[in-house]
């Protein structure tokens, strides 16, 4: 056990996060958690962040447990935040079976998170087949197989790190009239 407690003491020492991170009120954020994930979006891009659109994408096991991927996001309408998959893939198929899913986001650079979740459904084939063309190893022909699906969310938790790890948390959950509600999210001292 000598080289786990090594292990723990250099993972301690790596650098964290800097001084000078953005802010977070949590009385000026907006309604609509939409704008505030593309407001953080766009500085994640403005800043030169190296594929700000990546996330892990959860999906469920047949026997309930968690599975996460990389993906990239390729949208976000009325409809959710968009992802693409064959059909016939794992994650495809965990789709299939159980819609819910969520979304990490995280842009180290700024100390920037953001939690997404809800169900996904199936979008049509048109709008698949546009992100089947636009891919880069596109040769021409369609692929029935592929799918893109939106995640309509259902909560989203934004994490603003700081230095002294008191990290400002909101999080917003969509009511059963489809309004968004939103409250600092605390963690218990100790």
């Amino acid at each position: 056990m000598a080289g786990m407690n090594d292990l723990a003491a250099r993972l301690r020492a790596l650098p964290s996060f800097p001084e000078d991170m953005p802010g977070l009120a949590p009385d000026a954020v907006p309604e609509d958690p939409a704008e505030l994930f593309l407001a953080w979006l766009e500085d994640a891009i403005a800043a030169g962040v190296r594929q700000p659109h990546a996330m892990t994408f959860q999906t469920l096991a047949e026997d309930g447990s968690p599975v996460g991927r990389t993906l990239i996001l390729k949208d976000l309408d009325e409809r959710g935040l968009h992802v693409s998959t064959h059909r016939t893939s794992r994650k495809g198929e965990q789709l299939a079976a159980d819609p819910r899913a969520a979304m990490t986001f995280f842009w180290r650079e700024s100390g920037r998170q953001v939690q997404v979740g809800g169900t996904v459904a199936a979008l049509d084939e048109e709008t698949s087949q546009a992100d089947w063309s636009a891919r880069p190893s596109y040769e021409g022909s369609p692929n029935p197989d592929w799918q893109v699906y939106a995640l309509r969310p259902a909560w989203y938790e934004f994490t603003q790190s700081r230095l002294d790890r008191k990290h400002v948390r909101i999080g917003y959950r969509r009511g059963a009239d489809g309004r968004w509600s939103h409250d600092r999210v605390t963690t218990p001292a100790g």
